[in-house]
C-alpha cells in the first residue's frame, strides 16, 4: 500500500502547459481505466483536473511509471512535463490533498470551489471503480481535515474569489458595468459564479450562450439575462463588452479571425476578455490586438492574492492542523500493513482450534466425559499455539535471543509476571 501523487498547478506549470494536460469529464473514465488497467500501473486511482491543476492521487507500486503515463496519455513527450511535475509519496501526498482541499494551494487562498472539485474527483473514481480502501480512506479524510480548517480558522476571511476578480478587472477597463453588455460562453458551475458578480453590477444586457441553449435559459434566467446557441456566437460576439469563457472544450472555440470581425464591427471599442477555461477556449493570438484586453486564469493572480497577507495567522493554525491529520493518517497506513501478518496468525489459530475441536468431539462420541475432554481440550491447544514461540526462542542465542525474549514478553504482556 504506498500512497502516491504527481500533477502540475498554477505554481509550477503556466496554462500553456496546464491546458495540454488537462483531463475533459468525457475522458476521465477511459484515462482512470487505462492507469489501472492491464498494465496495473496503479492498484487505485482517482484524477483532479481543474483549470488551475491536473493531479493524480494513486496507490501504487510504480510512481516513476506512473508520471510518465500522465504525459503519455497526452502524447506528450515526458521530457516536456516532467520540468513542471511534482512527484509526492505517502505523507507528502497526504499532505497535499488536505491542503488543497483546504484552500491553502489555491490561487485564491481560502477558497472553497476546490473542495467540491475534489469530491467530484472522488464520485468520479468511484463510479470508474478505481476508488479503493486507501484512496477511499484518503478522500474521506481530507474532507473531514477541509472542514475542521474552515471551521477552526478565519481561512476564508476576506477571500478574493477568481470571479470577483474578474469584474475587479473590467472596472479597470470600464468606469461602470452598468454601461456594458456581457457575454457568458458556457454554462458550467464557473460561469455561474461570475455572472452572479457581474449581475450584482446590474450590465444593461447580459447573455449566455451555449451548445445546449436549454442549459443557457436556465442560467440566463437565473438573472433576468438571455439565451442563444453557441453556433450563433458569431453575429453576436461584436454586440458585447465584457466576454467571460469557460467551457469544457478541448479546442479554442474564439479564434482570432472571429475577434478581428467582432473588433472591426465595434468600430474598434476596446472589448474585455476573460478565458476561464483549461484547455483556452480563446486563441491566445487574441491577446495581441490592440483593442482586446484577454485574460487568463493565470492574469487574476494578482488581484487575488491582494488579502493574503492579512490571513497569515490564519494559514499557520490551518497548517498545524493538517500537520497533525497527516501524522494520523500515516498511522492508519502503518497499520494497515500489519494486516497480512495479523490475518495470517488468526488463519494460523483457527486451524489450531478446529483440529482440537474435531478430536474433542470424536471424544465425546466415545462417550468420555466432558470434563476430561475440556481438559484435555484446553491443554493441547494451549501447548499448540505457544509450541512455535517457544521453539524460536530456544533455538536463538544471543542478542537475537535477548531481542526475542522482550517482543515475546509484550506480545503476551508477560512484563507483570516476570
Amino acid at each position: 500500500m504506498q500512497l502516491f501523487a504527481c500533477g502540475v498547478n498554477h505554481r509550477t506549470a503556466p496554462v500553456a502547459i496546464r491546458e495540454r494536460v488537462a483531463f475533459p469529464p468525457d475522458i476521465l473514465p477511459r484515462a482512470l481505466s487505462d492507469l489501472t488497467g492491464e498494465r496495473r500501473l496503479a492498484r487505485e486511482a482517482a484524477i483532479l483536473s481543474t483549470c488551475n491543476r491536473t493531479e493524480l492521487y494513486c496507490n501504487t507500486q510504480e510512481p516513476d511509471a506512473v508520471a510518465d503515463w500522465l504525459a503519455a496519455f497526452h502524447g506528450l513527450p515526458a521530457r516536456d512535463v516532467k520540468p513542471y511535475l511534482y512527484l509526492l509519496p505517502n505523507d507528502q501526498a497526504a499532505n497535499h490533498a488536505f491542503r488543497v482541499a483546504s484552500g491553502l494551494d489555491s490561487m485564491v487562498l481560502g477558497e472553497t470551489q476546490i473542495l467540491g472539485q475534489m469530491k467530484q474527483a472522488a464520485e468520479k473514481a468511484q463510479d470508474a471503480g478505481t476508488l479503493g480502501l486507501l484512496l477511499n480512506k484518503l478522500f474521506q479524510r481530507t474532507f473531514s481535515v477541509a472542514k475542521e480548517v474552515r471551521t477552526a480558522t478565519e481561512i476564508g476571511a476576506s477571500t478574493v474569489s477568481m470571479s470577483a476578480a474578474a469584474v475587479t478587472l473590467a472596472e479597470r477597463i470600464f468606469p461602470s458595468i452598468g454601461d456594458q453588455a456581457v457575454l457568458f460562453i458556457g454554462a458550467g458551475e464557473m460561469i455561474d459564479l461570475v455572472a452572479t458578480h457581474f449581475a450584482a453590477r446590474r450590465p444593461r444586457r447580459l447573455m449566455v450562450v451555449n451548445r445546449t441553449v436549454e442549459r443557457a435559459r436556465d442560467l440566463a434566467n437565473k438573472f433576468g439575462g438571455e439565451a442563444a446557441a453557441l453556433s450563433n456566437l458569431p453575429d453576436l460576439l461584436s454586440d458585447f463588452d465584457i466576454v467571460v469563457t469557460s467551457t469544457a472544450s478541448p479546442l479554442p472555440i474564439v479564434g482570432l479571425g472571429l475577434v478581428e470581425r467582432a473588433i472591426k464591427a465595434r468600430k474598434h471599442r476596446p472589448m474585455f476578455m476573460v478565458d476561464l477555461a483549461v484547455p483556452r477556449d480563446i486563441e491566445t493570438e487574441v491577446g495581441q490586438l490592440n483593442d482586446v484586453f484577454l485574460y487568463t486564469v493565470d492574469d487574476l493572480g494578482e488581484v487575488v492574492r491582494a488579502g493574503h497577507d492579512s490571513r497569515q495567522s490564519a494559514v499557520s493554525q490551518a497548517e498545524t492542523i493538517i500537520s497533525a491529520r497527516v501524522h494520523e493518517f500515516m498511522h492508519w497506513m502503518d497499520t494497515r500493513r500489519t494486516v497480512p501478518v495479523i490475518r495470517g496468525l488468526r488463519d494460523h489459530g483457527e486451524r489450531l482450534r478446529r483440529h482440537e475441536l474435531e478430536k474433542a468431539h470424536k471424544a465425546l462420541a466415545r462417550g468420555e466425559s466432558p470434563e476430561a475432554v475440556l481438559e484435555a481440550f484446553s491443554r493441547c491447544l494451549m501447548n499448540k499455539l505457544l509450541h512455535d514461540p517457544s521453539h524460536a526462542l530456544n533455538l536463538a542465542d544471543g542478542h537475537e535471543r535477548e531481542e526475542l525474549a522482550r517482543l515475546i514478553a509484550r506480545l503476551y504482556n508477560l512484563h507483570g509476571d516476570t
